[in-house]
């Protein structure tokens, strides 16, 4: 199923790429779109891991390093059914984490700084079982791609405005009047936009069934429930330095929403997460 979600999307961006090329700057915006949607399909299939932990400063370490980490995910992964997956340090002092890579045999594992300062180590278990949980269940691809493409987008969106700014104007005027002008303008406003909705229809479900999948590796919910919960806080009140394109990618929002911002968060709302996650432990006593 997972294969089919990730073909869909990768269709599905790729129109959508192609598309508002053409609606921002033509025929020739077109072609480029499409030759640019085509590279970046591939780039993010074959470099995903890459990708995240270059966009994320993240740092691989070693078992010398972090013992009691990678001793941890070592006998995670193998309660998953799991290979090993390379182990990365974000420099950040906000407790956070996220999974990535095309498969699980080409699989990372990134944590914060302050994740591991913060968390007690039941809670910092819920955490990696959940992000092994997206690497079972070949999320991660699917998230990178999201990432690659919504970037594409918003790149797509500001050479749009430039175009305009800096002549694009004359041009569709002489190419198709007010209609033209509009269809650009809207084409502009409406990609970022675009890009954010499926983010947010991507993540908001696999979250939800990663922290199922978390439970049942770790074998106690009430960890990840107190360590969202703990998190939440944190990110509120210490945002982290990143680009937002790759914001969805980890366990909890690193940047601070507010008021309507809110609303259009990728992430579902951590009562939520907690409350099903109380349901689960529940239903296990």
């Amino acid at each position: 199923m997972n294969h089919v979600k990730t073909f869909f999307l990768m269709t599905l961006l790729t129109v959508l790429l192609i598309v508002l090329g053409g609606a921002i700057a033509g025929q020739q915006g077109l072609i480029m779109a499409f030759g640019f949607a085509l590279v970046l399909n591939l780039i993010s299939y074959w470099f995903s891991d890459s990708i995240a932990i270059k966009m994320t400063r993240s740092r691989e370490v070693s078992r010398q390093q972090q013992p009691q980490l990678f001793d941890m995910v070592e006998r995670l992964s193998q309660q998953a059914g799991l290979p090993t997956p390379r182990i990365y340090v974000t420099p950040s002092q906000q407790p956070n984490a996220f999974a990535t890579g095309r498969n699980p045999r080409h699989a990372a594992v990134a944590v914060t700084e302050g994740i591991m300062r913060v968390l007690e180590p039941s809670e910092l278990e819920g955490v990696i079982a959940h992000e092994l949980a997206h690497i079972k269940n070949r999320d991660t691809l699917i998230s990178t791609i999201a990432t690659v493409m919504a970037g594409a987008l918003a790149f797509l969106a500001r050479m749009g405005q430039y175009r305009m700014i800096f002549g694009g104007m004359r041009g569709s005027r002489n190419s198709g009047g007010s209609a033209a002008i509009l269809i650009q303008l809207l084409a502009i406003i409406f990609a970022p936009l675009a890009a954010m909705l499926i983010k947010m229809a991507i993540s908001r479900s696999r979250e939800y069934i990663a922290d199922a999948g978390a439970a049942r590796i770790a074998g106690d919910p009430s960890g990840l429930a107190s360590a969202l919960l703990k998190m939440e806080q944190y990110a509120q009140g210490r945002p982290m330095q990143i680009n937002e394109a790759a914001s969805h990618m980890f366990i909890v929002n690193p940047l601070s929403r507010q008021g309507m911002a809110r609303m259009f968060s990728t992430h579902p709302p951590i009562q939520d997460r907690v409350r099903r996650l109380r349901q689960i432990e529940d239903g296990r006593r």
